[in-house]
């Protein structure tokens, strides 16, 4: 019994990854249990699923810009933590940084893009179906 519901989440889940359900592409045969933490696994975006990328991602989904102080601030992030998180971010393209000075301060702002607001909506789509789905089981 207990083999069937776990078909049936993992079939939920696959198809609300887009996938032919597992069942289908084996024949009738159903998966084990493994397959559907692998199937959660392999679709989300690993980059925002990292809990302090997700923190800044959704910070900056909130706010229009935010400084490098004010992300430390709200993240109880250390500089370097957040300095090499933010660059991960940047060099995917999900979030744009503009250095500047005040007076004689260095001013980092960062900004979310449109790249990674579609990037943080698919990442939350995701999450959703899986909750429905586990849920639904």
């Amino acid at each position: 019994m207990a083999d069937k519901s776990n078909a049936a989440r993992v079939e939920r889940v696959e198809k609300f990854a887009g996938r032919k359900p597992a069942a289908a592409a084996a024949g009738g045969k159903l998966r084990a249990t493994p397959a559907s933490s692998e199937v959660s696994a392999t679709q989300l975006d690993r980059l925002i699923h990292e809990r302090t990328r997700l923190a800044i991602v959704s910070a900056l989904a909130a706010n229009s810009s935010l400084t490098f102080s004010e992300l430390k601030e709200l993240l109880h992030a250390s500089d370097g933590n957040l300095s090499v998180h933010a660059r991960k971010l940047e060099d995917a393209g999900y979030v744009a940084c503009t250095k500047s000075f005040a007076g004689r301060t260095p001013r980092t702002e960062y900004r979310l893009t449109a790249s990674g607001r579609r990037a943080l909506e698919k990442y939350l789509d995701h999450m959703e179906a899986l909750i429905r789905a586990t849920r639904e089981a």
